[in-house]
């Protein structure tokens, strides 16, 4: 049976990837930030360590790393204020893919 951490926790990292490449084109002309390289790059790489995370999720520090990309999702409610509540819609998805994955080990 695949690790069910692997398989919820992939697709809601892969989902909040993409859903923060989204919000670039919404910061560069809905919001119109003054330093808009900054701000798009900063999101670049945000998705980027959000794919990256992906890599790592099976291993022991994996769902740490995932707290993590939680978090920076989050904070980039700074940049976008919108990610504010998507970040907090995919932390509580990450939250219940962990919670999921340690039901079906256990029982």
């Amino acid at each position: 049976m695949r690790n069910p951490l692997r398989v919820l926790g992939s697709t809601v990292l892969t989902l909040e990837a993409l859903v923060v490449l989204l919000s670039i084109p919404v910061a560069l002309t809905v919001i119109q930030p003054e330093q808009p390289a900054l701000v798009g790059w900063s999101l670049a790489l945000l998705a980027l360590v959000t794919l990256l995370a992906v890599g790592v999720i099976s291993k022991p520090y994996g769902p740490m790393v995932g707290w993590v990309v939680q978090a920076l999702v989050i904070a980039s409610g700074f940049l976008v204020p919108a990610m504010f509540v998507l970040g907090v819609v995919f932390a509580l998805l990450w939250f219940v893919a962990l919670r999921l994955s340690a039901d079906s080990r256990n029982g």
